[in-house]
Protein backbone atom coordinates (compact mmCIF):
# COMPACT_ATOMS: atom_id res chain seq x y z
CA UNK A 1 0.00 0.00 0.00
CA UNK A 2 1.34 3.45 -0.90
CA UNK A 3 1.33 5.90 1.97
CA UNK A 4 -1.26 8.65 1.45
CA UNK A 5 -0.06 12.27 1.16
CA UNK A 6 -2.05 13.07 4.28
CA UNK A 7 -2.62 10.37 6.88
CA UNK A 8 -6.06 10.78 8.47
CA UNK A 9 -6.25 9.48 12.04
CA UNK A 10 -9.18 8.82 14.35
CA UNK A 11 -8.17 8.57 18.01
CA UNK A 12 -10.41 6.60 20.38
CA UNK A 13 -9.62 6.96 24.09
CA UNK A 14 -11.86 7.83 27.02
CA UNK A 15 -9.14 9.68 28.96
CA UNK A 16 -8.96 13.42 28.10
CA UNK A 17 -5.29 13.59 29.10
CA UNK A 18 -4.41 10.68 26.78
CA UNK A 19 -6.31 12.31 23.90
CA UNK A 20 -4.52 15.60 24.52
CA UNK A 21 -1.15 13.85 24.63
CA UNK A 22 -1.74 11.95 21.38
CA UNK A 23 -3.04 15.13 19.74
CA UNK A 24 0.04 17.15 20.79
CA UNK A 25 2.36 14.44 19.44
CA UNK A 26 0.55 14.08 16.12
CA UNK A 27 0.38 17.84 15.56
CA UNK A 28 4.19 17.77 15.21
CA UNK A 29 3.94 15.58 12.10
CA UNK A 30 2.66 17.77 9.25
CA UNK A 31 1.42 14.87 7.09
CA UNK A 32 -0.66 13.29 9.89
CA UNK A 33 -4.02 14.85 10.73
CA UNK A 34 -6.46 13.92 13.47
CA UNK A 35 -9.89 13.94 11.84
CA UNK A 36 -11.82 12.89 14.94
CA UNK A 37 -11.67 11.88 18.58
CA UNK A 38 -13.97 9.27 20.09
CA UNK A 39 -14.36 9.11 23.87
CA UNK A 40 -16.81 6.21 23.99
CA UNK A 41 -17.08 2.93 22.09
CA UNK A 42 -20.48 3.97 20.71
CA UNK A 43 -18.88 6.91 18.89
CA UNK A 44 -16.32 4.89 16.95
CA UNK A 45 -18.43 3.16 14.27
CA UNK A 46 -20.26 6.29 13.07
CA UNK A 47 -17.00 8.25 13.06
CA UNK A 48 -15.16 5.57 11.05
CA UNK A 49 -18.06 5.46 8.58
CA UNK A 50 -18.23 9.24 8.18
CA UNK A 51 -14.56 10.23 8.41
CA UNK A 52 -12.94 7.21 6.71
CA UNK A 53 -9.63 7.51 8.56
CA UNK A 54 -6.53 5.73 7.32
CA UNK A 55 -5.58 4.86 10.91
CA UNK A 56 -7.74 4.18 13.97
CA UNK A 57 -5.76 4.55 17.19
CA UNK A 58 -7.78 2.46 19.64
CA UNK A 59 -7.56 2.21 23.42
CA UNK A 60 -8.67 -1.25 24.59
CA UNK A 61 -10.55 -0.21 27.70
CA UNK A 62 -13.31 2.30 27.02
CA UNK A 63 -16.98 2.51 27.96
CA UNK A 64 -19.26 0.63 25.55
CA UNK A 65 -16.42 -1.06 23.70
CA UNK A 66 -15.61 -4.66 22.84
CA UNK A 67 -12.30 -4.00 21.09
CA UNK A 68 -12.20 -7.36 19.26
CA UNK A 69 -15.74 -6.92 17.94
CA UNK A 70 -14.91 -3.35 16.93
CA UNK A 71 -11.82 -4.41 15.02
CA UNK A 72 -13.72 -7.17 13.24
CA UNK A 73 -16.40 -4.64 12.27
CA UNK A 74 -13.75 -2.24 10.92
CA UNK A 75 -12.04 -5.03 8.94
CA UNK A 76 -15.35 -6.14 7.44
CA UNK A 77 -16.80 -2.72 6.63
CA UNK A 78 -13.82 -0.39 6.17
CA UNK A 79 -10.78 -2.53 5.35
CA UNK A 80 -8.84 0.56 4.27
CA UNK A 81 -8.88 1.76 7.90
CA UNK A 82 -6.04 0.15 9.82
CA UNK A 83 -6.06 -0.15 13.60
CA UNK A 84 -3.21 0.56 15.95
CA UNK A 85 -3.99 -0.40 19.52
CA UNK A 86 -2.54 2.09 22.01
CA UNK A 87 -3.00 0.74 25.51
CA UNK A 88 -1.62 0.42 29.01
CA UNK A 89 -2.87 -3.19 29.12
CA UNK A 90 0.03 -5.35 28.00
CA UNK A 91 -1.55 -8.78 28.47
CA UNK A 92 -0.85 -11.66 26.11
CA UNK A 93 -4.55 -12.47 25.74
CA UNK A 94 -5.40 -8.92 24.61
CA UNK A 95 -2.42 -8.87 22.27
CA UNK A 96 -3.29 -12.21 20.64
CA UNK A 97 -6.99 -11.40 20.35
CA UNK A 98 -6.38 -8.02 18.71
CA UNK A 99 -3.78 -9.52 16.41
CA UNK A 100 -6.26 -12.25 15.40
CA UNK A 101 -9.03 -9.67 14.89
CA UNK A 102 -6.87 -7.80 12.37
CA UNK A 103 -5.14 -4.92 14.18
CA UNK A 104 -1.83 -3.96 12.55
CA UNK A 105 -0.05 -2.98 15.75
CA UNK A 106 -0.19 -3.12 19.53
CA UNK A 107 1.54 -0.19 21.18
CA UNK A 108 2.23 0.41 24.86
CA UNK A 109 1.25 3.86 26.14
CA UNK A 110 4.77 4.11 27.58
CA UNK A 111 6.28 4.46 24.09
CA UNK A 112 8.16 7.56 22.98
CA UNK A 113 6.41 10.23 20.93
CA UNK A 114 8.67 9.54 17.95
CA UNK A 115 7.72 5.84 18.10
CA UNK A 116 4.02 6.71 17.82
CA UNK A 117 4.65 8.88 14.75
CA UNK A 118 6.85 6.19 13.17
CA UNK A 119 4.20 3.54 13.86
CA UNK A 120 1.46 5.63 12.24
CA UNK A 121 3.62 6.24 9.17
CA UNK A 122 4.56 2.56 8.88
CA UNK A 123 0.93 1.43 9.29
CA UNK A 124 -0.18 3.91 6.61
CA UNK A 125 2.36 2.29 4.25
CA UNK A 126 0.72 -1.09 4.94
CA UNK A 127 3.28 -2.47 7.40
CA UNK A 128 2.49 -4.51 10.48
CA UNK A 129 3.87 -2.98 13.67
CA UNK A 130 4.08 -6.12 15.79
CA UNK A 131 7.61 -6.89 16.92
CA UNK A 132 9.11 -10.37 17.14
CA UNK A 133 8.56 -10.58 20.90
CA UNK A 134 4.85 -9.72 20.54
CA UNK A 135 4.42 -12.35 17.84
CA UNK A 136 6.09 -14.96 20.06
CA UNK A 137 3.98 -13.97 23.08
CA UNK A 138 0.75 -14.27 21.08
CA UNK A 139 1.80 -17.63 19.65
CA UNK A 140 2.70 -18.96 23.11
CA UNK A 141 -0.60 -17.72 24.57
CA UNK A 142 -2.61 -19.39 21.79
CA UNK A 143 -0.76 -22.68 22.37
CA UNK A 144 -1.40 -22.54 26.13
CA UNK A 145 -5.10 -21.81 25.63
CA UNK A 146 -5.38 -24.65 23.12
CA UNK A 147 -3.83 -27.09 25.59
CA UNK A 148 -6.21 -25.96 28.34
CA UNK A 149 -9.24 -26.06 26.01
CA UNK A 150 -8.42 -29.55 24.81
CA UNK A 151 -8.07 -30.76 28.41
CA UNK A 152 -11.70 -29.82 29.16
CA UNK A 153 -14.57 -32.27 28.90
CA UNK A 154 -17.40 -31.58 26.45
CA UNK A 155 -19.64 -30.50 29.34
CA UNK A 156 -16.99 -28.09 30.66
CA UNK A 157 -16.70 -26.57 27.19
CA UNK A 158 -20.50 -26.30 26.97
CA UNK A 159 -20.62 -24.53 30.36
CA UNK A 160 -17.93 -22.07 29.28
CA UNK A 161 -19.83 -21.37 26.07
CA UNK A 162 -23.04 -20.70 28.02
CA UNK A 163 -21.13 -18.38 30.38
CA UNK A 164 -19.83 -16.38 27.42
CA UNK A 165 -23.43 -16.05 26.23
CA UNK A 166 -24.33 -14.49 29.58
CA UNK A 167 -26.39 -17.38 30.97
CA UNK A 168 -26.90 -17.57 34.73
CA UNK A 169 -26.59 -20.71 36.87
CA UNK A 170 -30.20 -21.77 36.16
CA UNK A 171 -29.72 -21.28 32.42
CA UNK A 172 -26.54 -23.32 32.46
CA UNK A 173 -28.05 -26.11 34.53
Amino acid sequence: MKSPDEIKVLVADDHPLALEGVRSIIEKAPEIKIVGEARDGNEIKPMVAKLRPHILILDLKMPNLDPVEMERWVRENYPETLTLVLTAHDKDAYLANMMDAGAVGYLDKKLQASQLITSIRRAARGNFIFDKEQIERAKRWREEVTVIWESLSKRERDVLQLLTEGKDNNGIA
